[in-house]
């Protein structure tokens, strides 16, 4: 095709491109507005959300001070019900110092009958005393925790009759080995037991009723059904004598210490064993032993109960028996009874243990020092005592 023909097309062909154009034109508006609008819309809910966003953030602060107002209220409470259960604790304690618990004793005439005859059949004779000591326990006086050594249940102690400041101690209910320190100082400020000798008996003990006396340590074993009272010199480590317990059919003497059968304790006085058989399963028994030979010299059947006890222990010639509760509270001397006859049950106090951890596993009278040691849910404790007369029959 020639030049002069494209020139004759060209105002054919124009119309056509600028309509063409037009609608290009037309299409490219429609799309951006179409955009700007979905933009718009975009941006609108953007400030939406974030207007949303910051309304529940706010919403969320006010409720967490709130929440700490809450906390810091029931803080404030809580530590005010704490000051109050304090001071009502402490009137309590005032309370049962003023106010002496009910006798341990029920009144029951048949048993009566029943106690008076097994009384005189086992021969509960006045007891002739040894020695002048007419002191009875008033208080204690001060408390002091040494440290906490060993199992939950255990016993520690002196020479009750010696000079010695050895410390003694039984880790646990059943075992054969027992650790002695030299003095007080190595078993206060040691944890482990490398300041400590160790003495292999040649049998186990039972229960946490065992006791040194003058040299020699008198512990039970237990064979078979009955009970043995074994006396083991610690200066040269032999067995000196051995006696069974002449009492049948025993049943383990506190309500609260089910391990423990009988419990050998010292005083000024000597040696006695505390024990409880089926033929009276609800009291304690007391007995007078001969150091030397384990000789029983005389028996008596208390009116101790053994529910709720959890200990005991001989002042001059007085049992005196620890009560708690099941769950764990304030021990109290609340059964006494003085084989002497000097002693009335109503004039001996009632002497409250302050509240520490749980129950007693073993309390040990220190007749030398007039003090008590204890172990108390694996704490070793020491109880010193306020003494008085006793007032005579």
């Amino acid at each position: 095709m020639g030049p002069w023909r494209c020139l004759l097309l060209l105002p054919l062909l124009a119309p056509a491109l600028r309509a063409q154009q037009q609608h290009f034109m037309e299409y490219v508006e429609r799309r951006l507005t179409l955009l700007e609008e979905r933009i718009s819309q975009w941006h609108d809910q953007s400030s939406r959300y974030s207007t949303e966003l910051r309304d529940f953030k706010n919403q969320v602060l006010g409720m967490l001070e709130a929440a700490e107002k809450e906390r810091e209220a029931m803080r404030a409470e809580a530590e005010s019900a704490a000051v109050r259960v304090e001071r009502l604790e402490r009137e309590v304690d005032y309370l049962e110092t003023q106010n002496p618990a009910p006798p341990c004793v029920e009144v029951d005439e048949t048993l009566m009958d029943k106690q008076v005859a097994t009384a005189k059949q086992r021969k509960n004779e006045k007891y002739t005393k040894l020695t002048d000591c007419s002191d009875t326990i008033a208080s204690v006086r001060a408390m002091k925790i040494l440290k906490r050594f060993g199992s939950a249940s255990g016993l520690w102690t002196k020479d009750a009759a010696g000079s010695s400041e050895k410390i003694y101690v039984f880790d646990g209910t059943a075992n054969d080995t027992v650790y002695v320190f030299p003095r007080m100082r190595e078993f206060t400020l040691f944890s482990a037991t490398r300041k400590a000798a160790r003495i292999k008996l040649p049998y186990p003990w039972v229960g946490t009723g065992h006791l040194v006396y003058d040299g020699h340590l008198y512990y039970i074993r237990q064979q078979g059904p009955s009970f043995q009272v074994i006396k083991f010199n610690l200066a040269n480590k032999t067995v000196v004598d051995s006696s069974v317990f002449p009492a049948e059919e025993q049943i383990p003497v506190f309500g609260l210490s089910p391990s423990t059968y009988i419990e050998v304790s010292a005083d000024e006085e000597g040696l006695w064993a505390i024990y409880a058989t089926k033929e009276d399963e609800k009291n304690m028994c007391l007995a007078k032993l001969d150091p030397a030979s384990l000789d029983i010299e005389q028996m008596w059947d208390t009116p101790c109960p053994r529910e709720n006890a959890e200990g005991a222990f001989v002042v001059c010639g007085a049992l005196h028996v620890v009560y708690n509760t099941r769950p764990p509270s304030r021990a109290r001397v609340q059964c006494v009874f003085d084989v002497s006859g000097t002693l009335a049950p109503e004039d001996a106090s009632l002497v409250y243990f302050p509240k520490r951890y749980g129950s007693h596993a073993s309390l040990k009278y220190s007749p030398r020092e007039r003090q008590l040691y204890a172990w108390d849910d694996g704490y070793q404790i020491i109880y010193r005592m306020e003494m008085k007369k006793k007032l005579e029959l």
